[in-house]
């Protein structure tokens, strides 16, 4: 492992996958808690949308992918906040409008023939200072506003009525959230493209929830899970010249399914040791 560090554009994916784990720690944990997984889902694929716009205007992608994913995170916030379970159609339809937007502005790009991969699917290799610049950036303004609401996000992730009537600003906080979620697309779309971001906001979160006893600890062992699934992944892909960002989400996938199997058989031992 440790040869591979001697390659700069290795130490730059380093450098990103650690930034990318922090975050998609720290909100993958509110979004499982808060059971937003569809509407992250399709503010993560709708931004898309935005890297098309980028490059038929001529601007930069991360730039256009923060606009238009911040829009569509306010369009979502707005139409979900009374009623998140009966607004799953709408938020497909913005998914898949968003994603067909950006396709069809990419191939209408006048004189730019645009590697789609590396945003569906992540080039974590390619990763540059100024993309970690960039990265590092959006993870202090992420970090400082959980940190800032910490309290708040505590009482709506675990009973929105009692944060409600303590005076929480529930809805506007609501619209952080999603804005935040937007954001956090930014950081880990070098990592693991669009196509593969949830399973990185959702799998070590999941992992964790049930023996983690606060959202803190959650938060906690879901980095080091992210750090382990993105050094394996990594290591994995420079090995075996894999694809880096479908290497690391394939590594997190076979952890999580380990883990529900080895569950499975510890419930059904302990269900047999009961019945003697």
């Amino acid at each position: 492992m440790m040869e591979i560090l001697h390659f700069e554009f290795m130490r730059n994916a380093l450098l990103a996958g650690m930034l990318a784990s922090l975050v998609c720690a720290v909100i993958g944990t509110l979004i499982v808690v808060n059971r937003l997984v569809f509407i992250a889902g399709g503010i993560a694929h709708a931004a898309y949308g935005g890297i098309g716009l980028a490059f038929f205007f001529r601007l930069p992608p991360a730039l256009g992918a923060a606009a238009f994913s911040l829009v569509i995170s306010s369009i979502m916030a707005q139409i979900t906040y009374k009623d998140r379970h009966r607004t799953d159609t709408l938020i497909g339809v913005l998914w898949a409008a968003g994603m067909a937007l950006g396709i069809i502005l990419i191939d209408l790009a006048p004189g730019y023939n645009v590697d789609l991969m590396s945003y569906l699917f992540g080039s974590i290799l390619v990763v540059s200072k100024n993309d970690l610049l960039l990265m590092m950036g959006l993870s202090v303004l992420i970090l400082t506003v959980v940190l800032f609401f910490y309290k708040d996000f505590l009482a709506l992730s675990f009973d929105e009525e009692f944060a409600r009537a303590s005076g929480v600003p529930v809805r506007c906080l609501y619209f952080i959230l999603l804005a935040m979620i937007a954001v956090s697309v930014i950081v880990i779309i070098r990592i693991v493209g669009l196509i593969l971001v949830m399973a990185f906001f959702t799998i070590p979160p999941y992992l964790t929830e049930k023996y983690a006893g606060s959202l803190k600890k959650m938060m906690a062992a879901s980095f080091i899970l992210n750090l382990f699934f993105t050094f394996s992944g990594l290591w994995l892909a420079y090995r075996y010249n894999l694809t880096s960002g479908a290497t690391i989400i394939l590594t997190a996938t076979v952890c999580f399914f380990i883990v529900i199997i080895f569950e499975k058989i510890r419930k059904t031992f302990l269900h047999k040791k009961l019945c003697r």
